[in-house]
């Protein structure tokens, strides 16, 4: 419900104001919101070549390209004039997004397709996972913990596994297989869901500690800040660690005390220091490394562990064929049926996807985003805030709407302020810290087609909060 209501308010509120900023001639055209594309230089307006200053229209008739640039005090600043058959177009500043109609083909071709892809080959496998019963000793080896937490699922429950699989896959950074097998963890806890339409204590749980996203090698970001060349573009590692492991906490505290958990459980309290200890004693192993035995670790580390649990899972399936015999299959057909749920799979969720993704559009184009994160910086600088804080702003601000567009502020502040500047190592962490927290929802439990999503969005809209707030601080102190 309250998705479903956010969802109408952006698009709404949107609408209205390119509307109404067409209508008063604050914008000449609204054709960018439509079928614009990202980083497209924006019109502000077009006029005759009598109209332009004389040195402007000297400038441009001179000129061989028939363009000239207006520098302005940044790049997204500088005001362009073409000239065209007398006509001139003034242009400034780059699109935000792609407008609603690339947005609609691009969820279909740089989205749908490759998730498909990703989730077919994944569920293939979790299929020899299920049908081998590994998934059932693996559910019964960590039900003592997992029932503390999810106490509404039954010991050896199989969405124990799957949840354990998608957590180290964002544990390891490897987005492309946490998705599947947070997806199929979600449809084994509708299973046991008693209201369909209604999300369970378990699948809330089990989201907000996903999109808390506790990640122990950032590789994505490592490469980026890398592009960017960063003298060692692996010390954001630490800061990303501690920030996601506190949102980890958070979204387990704010869930459970809703939920009345019992965190007073010795084997609840033995398991989170448990993983305490294990990244206390990574980050001193990694602190240790050289810079080129940083990176070389960092980048190999999380594809080893992925393979190895590939392999694994197909060599057990090669021991367990008897098991697969007994259910009139092989091992190959397995797989092929675990590949055509992922493809059904990725099907259903396309309509919330294709919706959550035209409204983040509507919202980022219209200028409401900027106006919002532009307020949102004022209010911070007469706080005092320091100013390179401030700039990072804008990353964790569109981060729970939109990975690419977090991706690219992130990005841009590399680039504009420095790769090893407070304002472009916050940023990094921020990107790493938070999830796209309207995406995940729409996808998760439009997956499932679960409508009341109760108090998620609230609980999750927090942990990514609390995320900001330790990312400043953690950043402040090791910058």
């Amino acid at each position: 419900m309250v998705l479903s209501r956010f969802w109408m308010t952006i698009v709404i509120i949107s609408a209205v104001y390119v509307l109404g900023a067409l209508a008063l001639g604050r914008s000449w055209s609204i054709d960018y919101v439509v079928n614009g594309k990202k980083d497209d230089a924006i019109t502000l307006r077009e006029v005759y070549l009598h109209q332009v200053a004389p040195a402007i229209a000297d400038s441009l008739q001179q000129s061989t390209t028939h363009k000239y640039v207006a520098h302005g005090a940044t790049a997204a600043t500088d005001t362009t004039y073409t000239l065209d058959h007398n006509i001139v177009k003034i242009t400034c500043g780059k699109q935000a997004a792609d407008g609603i109609l690339p947005t609609c083909r691009s969820a279909i071709f740089d989205l749908l397709l490759p998730l498909i892809a990703y989730l077919s080959f994944f569920c293939g496998i979790l299929q020899l996972l299920i049908d081998s019963g590994a998934s059932g000793k693996l559910a019964k080896l960590l039900s003592p913990v997992f029932v503390r937490v999810f106490p509404e699922v039954p010991a050896n429950h199989p969405a124990i596994s799957y949840m354990t699989l998608n957590f180290a896959a964002n544990f390891l950074g490897l987005d492309s297989a946490a998705t599947p097998f947070g997806l199929k963890a979600m449809e084994s806890l509708q299973e046991i869901n008693p209201e369909k339409e209604k999300a369970s204590n378990a699948q809330i749980m089990f989201l907000c500690l996903h999109a808390a996203g506790l990640t122990l090698i950032p590789t994505s970001i490592i490469g980026y800040r890398a592009a960017q060349n960063a003298q060692n573009p692996a010390d954001v590692m630490l800061p990303c660690i501690i920030t996601s492991f506190a949102g980890t906490l958070a979204a387990l505290i704010i869930v459970g005390i809703r939920q009345r958990i019992n965190f007073k459980s010795g084997v609840l309290l033995l398991a989170i220091g448990a993983i305490a200890g294990l990244l206390a004693g990574l980050m001193w192993y990694i602190l240790r490394l050289g810079p080129l035995e940083k990176n070389h670790f960092t980048a190999n580390v999380s594809n080893i562990i992925l393979l190895s649990i590939i392999l694994s899972i197909v060599v057990y399936a090669f021991w367990q064929e008897k098991a697969f015999t007994a259910q009139g299959k092989n091992v190959f057909s397995s797989f092929v049926d675990g590949v055509s749920s992922g493809l059904q799979t990725g099907t259903t969720i396309f309509p919330y996807i294709l919706g959550m993704l035209v409204a983040i559009s509507l919202f980022r184009n219209s200028g409401v985003f900027t106006l919002i994160s532009d307020g949102l910086a004022q209010v911070f600088l007469m706080m005092h805030v320091d100013k390179g804080i401030v700039d990072a702003l804008p990353v964790a601000i569109l981060r729970p709407f939109s990975s690419s567009g977090s991706r690219g502020f992130m990005i841009d502040a590399m680039q504009t302020y420095g790769v090893d500047s407070l304002t472009g190592r916050l940023a990094s962490v921020f990107q790493c810290s938070a999830e796209t927290t309207f995406y995940v929802i729409a996808v998760y439990f439009g997956s499932v087609k679960v409508k009341n999503t109760r108090y998620t969005l609230s609980s999750m809209l927090l942990v990514d909060l609390i995320c900001v707030v330790v990312a400043i601080v953690v950043c402040s102190l090791f910058f």
